[in-house]
């Protein structure tokens, strides 16, 4: 049996103390102590469809940050490993910041250039060396707070543009804010994923359209990473569920 650990993390920064930054040097620290114990990459929709080994290690990124081009993914190449990047379609081709509640209060400040996504364009070069493309919504709301029509818009119409903007199928969705909950995974079944990237909000098995990923932030020390990605944490996590 297969040991599939998914790593979630948004924007890497040599400055940005956010909470969701993480430094290039702590990225590397952490996915060469996971290379090292035997993990092999894989896309998040491959790693769930078919994993191959006995330790599989998917990484992933949120929102689609400029900084993953630019920073992230120099690391994972040194290593062999593909990445996953969950685009808010509604923001990819501009060139001015994003923003939501929750990354709002960097607008106007020196750290406004860190909320700058990638392009489409970057996004292919990204897909070209093996990276997947996956959805992040369309504008990256609460998902779970959305009428139904409004829901299956965002759902829909990001899993459209990524397929546009790719070239090919989209089947995965990581949910803003890890906010999920049985009606929004059966509308993003329907709306045509195939798998959906979740966080450890709540305890239960995973599964495919609710996958509970390992989120990675600024403040974990390399010991509270270790804890995050033991097997025996993330086993006793998904046995308390049901």
């Amino acid at each position: 049996m297969s040991d599939v650990l998914i790593l979630c993390y948004h924007a890497v920064s040599r400055s940005w103390p956010a909470a969701l930054a993480v430094t290039p040097e702590a990225l590397e620290r952490q996915l060469g102590r996971l290379v090292a114990r035997g993990y092999r990459g894989a896309t998040f929709a491959d790693a769930l469809a078919a994993p191959t080994g006995r330790r599989v290690l998917a990484v992933t990124f949120d929102d689609a940050y400029r900084s993953v081009l630019e920073l992230a993914f120099p690391v994972l190449e040194r290593f062999g490993l593909p990445g996953t990047v969950f685009v808010p379609t509604g923001f990819a081709d501009t060139t001015t910041p994003m923003s939501w509640p929750g990354i709002e209060h960097w607008l106007g400040g020196p750290h406004e250039h860190e909320l700058i996504p990638m392009s489409w364009e970057q996004l292919r070069r990204l897909h070209a060396a093996g990276w997947e493309i996956g959805s992040h919504s369309v504008s990256h709301p609460h998902l779970t707070r959305l009428g139904d029509a409004q829901l299956e818009a965002e759902l829909r119409g990001s899993r459209l543009a990524c397929a546009a903007g790719t070239g090919e199928r989209c089947a995965s969705i990581a949910y803003p804010y890890g906010d999920v909950d049985g009606r929004v995974a059966a509308a993003a079944r329907d709306a045509g994923y195939a798998f959906g990237a979740a966080l450890p909000t709540s305890f239960h098995r995973p599964r495919p359209l609710e996958w509970p990923r390992v989120g990675i932030y600024h403040a974990d020390s390399e010991r509270r990473f270790a804890v995050k990605v033991s097997p025996a944490v993330r086993l006793l996590r998904a046995s308390l569920g049901r």
